[in-house]
């Protein structure tokens, strides 16, 4: 079984996006008896709260739901993950900081697996949805193609 987590500051916006994108894309690739995924934050500030709207309302264009989630703060069981993806340099400064020299699975942004070094913007800052749902689907289409090719390889 694969694990990817996806995480950013708060957990209601992008990383949660990208957990509900990315199962999308899984179960209809027919992989989801292949790869577990979950996301998670950074902070504490959102502990329990659900999914931001705008998030819920993007998504929900797509038919992708975001039930039963709600924000939650990476923890020591999440290191043993094989992908902790951070949507920019601020979460994965904070991700390796957590790990703090542990073992853990490969911490990289979300778009390195699409070969750019840019971050995922906040849309709890810039408003922008649909920027920040492209983004996610151009990451994780990108991210599914390493994995995919992980499970071929054994």
């Amino acid at each position: 079984m694969v694990k990817v987590i996806f995480v950013c500051l708060g957990n209601i916006c992008r990383s949660p996006m990208a957990e509900a994108v990315f199962r999308d894309m899984v179960e209809k690739e027919g992989l989801a008896d292949k790869i577990q995924i979950d996301s998670a934050a950074t902070s504490t500030w959102e502990q329990g709260n659900p999914v931001h709207k705008g998030t819920v309302d993007r998504l929900a264009k797509e038919n992708i739901s975001t039930k039963g989630m709600f924000s939650r703060t990476l923890e020591d069981k999440d290191l043993d993950y094989d992908y902790i993806v951070g949507m920019d340099e601020s979460n994965i400064k904070n991700i390796k900081k957590f790990v703090a020299g542990r073992e853990s699975g490969q911490i990289k942004m979300l778009l390195e697996y699409a070969g750019d070094k840019s971050s995922i913007a906040d849309p709890w800052y810039t408003g922008d949805f649909d920027k920040t749902y492209q983004d996610v689907l151009r990451g994780t289409r990108a991210l599914l193609e390493v994995i995919k090719g992980d499970l071929r390889n054994g």
